[in-house]
Order: structure tokens, then C-alpha cells, then sequence
């Protein structure tokens, strides 16, 4: 339920209602049970400017967490956060207290010489303290730093455990400072194919890929997982995600890559997911050495549903990410995050992946940057999904990565890829690649029911 329409008298008035009753004025609202007085030399404490004017809407935040168990996409029936996080504000306290005991668990199955369950240990300490530091958006957080530390600390000692080499890259970017990026190597290095992948907004580097069950590695490619601009190690760098600052760090990343040794440089492919696809088709139009693209978990963004119909904490997020305190600075510059005038500079072979219902990216938005697509093409719908394409019914319970990589090697080692190919994957059905081949019951400008 949205109400940031409502006029602010309307909204304050829903708020007292909800709380005491029906009180029609303020002189009504029940008194504190405290006052600060003048007289002891204090000045009254002021009120809390609010970043965004969806700031308001914190109580509705936490009440969807504790409901959801989540704090955005909240159409999932699985329990994304700690059970025992009631508000927004305990997440970091509650994903740290996970990740010490598996790092606990981790470094006493390693100091046993058990690498393959301190690995796994490994993968998921990284994960909880990754989601330990991320809802803490403000720079310089000494909270937020130390978590971050611990994390990379985890990715350090997982190194040491991994059947693979993995190896801390950092790209040369504005200023001085670097793109943080992990290498995931083949265990013989060889010359191979790569995948660049491009996170999420919700995601760092250490989101994907787990060293436990890499897809990549298990069909014989590289990949190399960045943190472009406004996300983790780049975040506390000051490295915004504004104007072409991710495309120019994806081009820096893929310099590099093009100058090593194990990587074949003319099969270098990107894989972006939810934000990390709207980044991923702008950095293809601007780079066309992408040899193949992927772009997952729409968040396109043809039209900027994500700061205007969605959780109030995506737009309080992004605007961290950015560097940005004022609200109309941020709109004006979020007016122009869109694939529109871009989508058509790709060059490459492109698949896009959304949910039937994703409300990030209505089917509608999907289908249009799909049509303004001149290269060759393909679009799975996912019968009855959301945003997060994880633990699929529709594939069997596993996620959308396996499939997406499958593609990504098809295109990259055997070099094929079907054309102007929609695939409807339904529950039930034999995943995209069967005979499943549909025309959408919507265009641009529609409405998908």
C-alpha cells in the first residue's frame, strides 16, 4: 500500500487514525509522557530532517518486514531477512550475529583441514555480513566499515580454502581510485571465455558467484564478479553511480580482463542482474566488445518504476549510492536512468530474463526495451515470478544463474543463439529451451494483467 499520493495533512491524518483512533488534530494526539524543558539550559531537540519524502513511511517498512520477513519484494513467500530482525534498524545486528557464527563454524572446519565445509562456511559468512553492511546507507558509518572489513577478511580466508584460484583485482579508475573486482579462475587457468557479472543494487561483489557450485567454473568459463559504482568497496570509496560513471568502469574492467593471459578476449560476455541489468545493457551500448549479453531479473528501467512505485527503501538506497542528500537533485538525475536511446547501440547477442508480474519492471516495460533491441535477441517470462528469480519452481527449484550461464556459454563457446525468440517458461513446463515459444498479449504503453 502506497501513500505517498496523499497530500501530507491527508497522510498525517491517516497516521493518527491508524495509531490513536480517530483523532482529527493534533491539539487531540495523546501528549508524551515526557517534556523537555527550556529551563535547564537545552535547547529542544529538532526534528529529524528526512532524506527522502518517503522517509515517512519507515513505520510501513517495518511493518512489511515484520509481516514479509523482507524489506522490499514483497510478493515472495520465503523469509529473506533474520527472523528475529522486528525493525529496519536491527538488520546489521541481526546479519552480523549470522555471519560470526559461520565464521566461527568456518574457521574451525579449515584449522581441521575439512576445505571443502570451510568453504561453504566461507560462502555464507560473506553473505551475512555482506547483508550486515548494506542497509547502512551513509558514508563514513564506523559500523558499517568495520562490518566491511569482516567481510573482506572471509573473502581472504575463503581464498584460501577455494578448489579454485580466485584472485582481489583492483582496476585503475577517476582519481586515483580502483573498481574492486574478484576473479574467479578455472583451476587450470586456461584460456577461456569470461563473464563479466554486474550486481545488483542490493548486491557487491562477494553476491555472485558462491565458490560452492559456481556455474560459471562448472561450464568451463571465467568470471569476474565487479563493484561498479555506488556499490560496496566503490561505495566506500566515493565512487558514485551517477551519469556514465558504470559504463566507463565496466570498460575499465574490460581492459583488463582483455589483457590476461587466461582469458580469451574476444569471448568476454556481461551479466547483469536486477539494477545490475539496467547497468549491463548501458554498458554494452557503450562498449561493444561484449561478445554476449544477459540481462536478468529486470530492472530496465525504461520508464523509472523502481523510485516511483516501489518499496520507499530502493529510492533511499540509490540515493546513498549516488552521493545525494536533496530529493529534487536526485529525481532530475534519475529522469535520465533509462535504456531508452541506448537499447538500440547493442550489438551483441542479448537475452533478457524478468518475472511475469515483476513489479520493478512491468511485463509492458520488459517487452518495450525488448523491441528496441536491433541485435539478436531472445526474452524468457517466467510464468507467475516477481523480482528475484531464485529456487524457481518453474526450473525445478533452482535459480535463474544456471540457465542464464547456459546461454552465456552457448553464445560464448559454441557461438549460437536463436533470434526473435520469446519463451513463455511456465510451471509445470520443460524450462526455455523447450517448445514454449510465445507472442506477448501486450506492447508498450499497455497494461499486462
Amino acid at each position: 500500500m502506497r501513500f505517498d499520493w496523499l497530500p501530507q495533512c491527508e497522510f498525517e491524518k491517516f497516521v493518527r487514525f491508524f495509531v490513536y483512533g480517530c483523532p482529527q488534530s493534533l491539539t487531540q494526539v495523546p501528549k508524551p509522557c515526557f517534556e523537555i524543558s527550556k529551563s535547564d539550559g537545552r535547547d529542544m531537540m529538532p526534528v529529524k530532517d528526512l532524506r527522502t519524502r518517503r522517509d515517512n513511511q519507515q513505520w510501513m517498512l517495518d511493518l512489511a518486514l515484520n509481516m514479509r520477513g523482507r524489506v522490499q519484494n514483497f510478493e515472495r513467500d520465503d523469509w529473506e531477512t533474520p527472523k528475529r530482525a522486528h525493525n529496519y534498524r536491527m538488520l546489521p545486528k541481526m546479519w552480523r550475529q549470522k555471519g560470526e557464527h559461520d565464521e566461527r563454524l568456518a574457521k574451525q572446519a579449515q584449522a581441521q583441514g575439512f576445505n571443502s565445509s570451510a568453504t561453504e562456511h566461507y560462502d555464507h559468512a560473506i553473505e551475512a555480513y555482506r547483508m550486515s553492511q548494506h542497509p547502512i546507507f551513509y558514508d563514513d558509518n564506523p559500523v558499517k566499515i568495520a562490518t566491511y572489513d569482516r567481510l573482506c577478511e572471509m573473502v581472504d580466508r575463503r581464498c584460501e580454502v577455494a578448489p579454485y584460484p580466485i584472485e582481489r583485482v583492483e582496476v585503475p579508475f577517476d582519481d586515483g581510485k580502483t573498481i574492486s573486482c574478484l576473479l574467479h579462475l578455472l583451476p587450470d587457468r586456461r584460456k577461456a571465455p569470461c563473464v563479466i557479472y554486474v550486481p545488483g543494487m542490493d548486491q557487491t561483489k562477494e553476491a555472485f558467484p558462491k565458490v560452492v557450485n559456481n556455474p560459471a567454473i562448472a561450464r568451463g568459463m571465467h568470471i569476474l564478479s565487479m563493484d561498479g559504482p555506488g556499490q560496496g568497496s566503490s561505495n566506500l570509496q566515493k565512487i558514485r553511480a551517477v551519469g556514465d560513471n558504470y559504463e566507463r568502469a565496466g570498460a575499465a574492467v574490460m581492459d583488463y580482463l582483455q589483457a590476461r593471459d587466461e582469458v580469451d578476449s574476444e569471448k568476454i560476455g556481461v551479466y547483469g542482474i536486477s539494477m545490475g541489468s539496467f547497468w549491463s545493457l548501458r554498458l554494452a551500448s557503450y562498449d561493444h566488445r561484449a561478445a554476449a549479453l544477459a540481462s536478468g531479473v529486470a530492472c530496465f528501467n525504461p520508464n523509472n518504476t523502481i523510485f516511483s512505485q516501489s518499496s520507499p527503501r530502493f529510492k533511499q538506497v540509490f540515493m546513498y549510492m549516488a552521493g545525494m542528500d536533496d530529493e529534487e537533485e536526485f529525481d532530475k538525475m534519475a529522469a535520465d536512468m533509462t535504456v531508452k536511446g541506448y537499447a538500440d547501440k547493442v550489438t551483441c547477442p542479448t537475452l533478457l530474463v524478468t518475472g511475469e508480474f515483476d513489479p520493478l519492471c512491468p511485463l509492458e516495460d520488459a517487452i518495450e526495451v525488448y523491441e528496441d533491441l536491433t541485435c539478436r535477441k531472445e526474452m524468457w517470462v517466467i510464468e507467475d515470478q516477481f523480482h528475484p528469480l531464485w529456487g524457481l519452481p518453474n526450473l525445478g527449484g533452482l535459480d535463474c544463474h544456471q540457465y542464464v550461464i547456459d546461454w552465456l556459454q552457448r553464445v560464448l563457446v559454441n557461438e549460437t543463439t536463436h533470434d526473435g525468440r520469446i519463451a513463455y517458461v511456465a510451471n509445470g513446463g520443460d524450462g526455455p529451451f523447450g517448445d514454449c515459444e510465445w507472442t506477448p498479449t501486450v506492447g508498450p504503453g499497455q497494461a499486462y494483467f
